[in-house]
């Protein structure tokens, strides 16, 4: 069964990922693909980082103890892989191994934007330093850090390759450089920082010194973007679809579902829809597209192996 359209076809394989028994990746918070078409799989379980090649073999974990809630993986520029960690107020930068290079922020110690969790983003007065909540991370050519923050706060955070802060914008509201819960970061080579605002419904685009450019609004609660080679720009969204577009904006297509109904209150439909939550996604140098959900999170319920969906191209 075909999703998508024209140069942008897919075909979903199900059950992509060979989960070995007992093991479960809860929920998918971020996927990143290197230079070699290795994936990397970041998810809230017991094995928070794991290892795969194209088939869907896993090839290792790593991460075991670290995490207190995962939220996004993506590479660096020399191939470090970094992660952000909302429930520990952090982002950390491992090696392709999972070795510890570099901590931005404080462990356990949140900034003070007048979040209280139990209240929600409506608690959020303020936009404050690194971090509370840090939702995403994007690493520049040159070594900039960008962090998305996120879930507590309402900002983005620009640090040099030192690791030192150089600046942040965002505040808490609904117009151009305000932010509720910035979900996700991404940087094209058009200088450009593409923000996932994902509860305004848009994505905001400002120069690299946080100056606002544009927004797009096409889309829905989005949660994660990534941008391939040729500039193609793809967005998850969390009512279940994946839309994707030319980098200035234009929708070329959309992934959505075939099997009709709200799996967030059918339980035995979200065992078999194709998509329940998509939080997080990758694309590989073939074209396929990975995605990780957070079923459990949204829909309250383990779709094991489906948590990770691949649509390889035609």
């Amino acid at each position: 069964m075909p999703y998508g359209s024209g140069k942008y076809t897919y075909q979903l394989i199900d059950e992509w990922a060979k989960l070995p028994r007992g093991w479960t990746f809860n929920d998918g918070a971020g996927i990143a693909v290197d230079a070699n078409d290795k994936i990397y799989i970041l998810s809230r379980s017991v094995h928070p980082v794991t290892t795969w090649d194209r088939a869907g073999n896993l090839l290792g974990s790593w991460g075991e103890g670290y995490f207190k809630r995962a939220h996004e993986a993506t590479f660096g520029p020399d191939g470090s892989v970094w992660c952000a960690d909302d429930g520990s107020h952090v982002v950390t930068r491992f090696t392709p191994a999972g070795k510890v290079l570099q901590v931005l922020g404080t462990q356990d110690q949140p900034s003070d934007s007048g979040y209280v969790q139990a209240q929600g983003l409506d608690s959020i007065k303020r936009g404050a330093g690194p971090f509370n909540r840090p939702t995403g991370v994007q690493v520049s050519a040159e070594g900039f850090v960008f962090v998305s923050d996120g879930y507590g706060n309402a900002r983005v955070h620009k640090f040099g390759p030192d690791g030192k802060l150089i600046k942040s914008w965002g505040e808490p509201g609904t117009g151009p450089g305000q932010f509720r819960l910035v979900h996700n970061v991404w940087l094209d080579t058009k200088g450009r920082v593409l923000v996932c605002d994902r509860e305004n419904s848009r994505i905001q685009i400002f120069d690299m010194d946080g100056k606002f450019m544009t927004q797009w609004t096409d889309v829905k609660r989005p949660t994660d973007i990534f941008i391939d080679k040729e500039g193609t720009v793809y967005v998850s969204e969390l009512p279940q679809r994946i839309s994707i577009f030319t980098n200035d904006g234009k929708l070329v297509t959309r992934l959505t579902n075939k099997i009709e109904g709200d799996p967030w209150k059918d339980t035995t439909l979200a065992m078999k829809v194709e998509m329940v939550a998509p939080h997080t996604l990758a694309v590989d140098s073939r074209g396929d597209i990975y995605i990780g959900e957070v079923a459990m999170t949204m829909g309250k319920v383990d779709r094991g192996t489906r948590v990770i969906r691949k649509f390889a191209r035609v």
